[in-house]
């Protein structure tokens, strides 16, 4: 059955207990965004039930799927003034259909050497530098461009700038086999150690993932991070032991902190 990723968060209805992001792994990666910032940034509420004690309320709340996924992400506000939460779809804007590829079948990163298969950059080579998972896009550094004028206004001849179109993954791009330098088909495999390899389907070669990959907004690699001293937790902090287990209720630990001491004789109870 092929649907659309849109398709699909529109056709099921959202769980109240349990709201998520909807977004690739790989489209999040860079921004290192905690996935409670997303969720919160994404999830648009029109109403829901009061959860009140003495009423039975069934537990529902209406809840905007993301409308579409273009290249302005929807955890930012650009997108949302773009795309209004609860609007009609409109039939005119679908996209085209495509099978959604799972976070273990990707196998493009940004830094991957890849060849252009479409348009008037077709045969040329570069890397991918973004990518968005939900609608199997990357964009390639310095290809496949849009050239757009803004502040065009009387004499004035405006500002020229370019903007990377997206491209599709599985049509418009191919990974670049190093043995031979052209773009070529590629598949996940397990080498004898077990390590899970793209192998080269016409040579055989190993392509190993590039650290581009690793990078994102706060470091350019995990091992060069350096820990900032105001907004980060320390290590030795989180490793400390301070929970000490007992069989003490909260309030009880409460009044051994205040030194409170119970006085009060606790009235008989039976169990029938």
């Amino acid at each position: 059955m092929r649907l659309t990723l849109v398709t699909l968060v529109r056709r099921v209805k959202p769980d109240p207990t349990r709201i998520q992001s909807g977004l690739g792994t790989y489209t999040v990666d860079y921004g290192n965004l905690p996935e409670r910032y997303l969720k919160r940034k994404i999830t648009k509420v029109e109403w829901k039930t009061p959860d009140s004690e003495g009423h039975q309320f069934q537990q529902k709340m209406r809840v905007s799927p993301i409308p579409r996924h273009t290249m302005d992400r929807p955890w930012t506000d650009v997108f949302w003034q773009k795309n209004p939460p609860f609007k009609t779809w409109n039939s005119e804007k679908k996209e085209s259909i495509i099978m959604p590829i799972k976070d273990d079948d990707w196998m493009w990163f940004r830094g991957d050497r890849v060849e252009i298969l479409k348009g008037e950059d077709k045969g040329k080579q570069g890397y991918i530098n973004y990518i968005v998972q939900e609608r199997n896009w990357v964009t390639v550094e310095g290809l496949n461009c849009d050239f757009k004028t803004i502040g065009e206004k009387g004499n004035f001849p405006g500002m020229m700038y370019k903007e990377e179109k997206p491209l599709l993954v599985n049509r418009d791009i191919r990974l670049v086999d190093p043995t031979s330098e052209k773009g070529c088909a590629f598949e996940w495999k397990y080498t004898e150690s077990g390590e899970r390899v793209r192998v080269s389907m016409k040579s055989g070669t190993v392509l190993p993932l590039p650290a581009k990959m690793e990078e994102t907004i706060d470091y350019k690699t995990k091992k060069g991070y350096s820990t900032n001293d105001v907004k980060d937790t320390k290590p030795s902090d989180v490793e400390e032991i301070t929970f000490e287990p007992k069989l003490a209720t909260f309030e009880m630990d409460i009044m051994e902190s205040m030194g409170i001491k119970e006085d009060r004789k606790a009235a008989k109870t039976w169990w029938y």
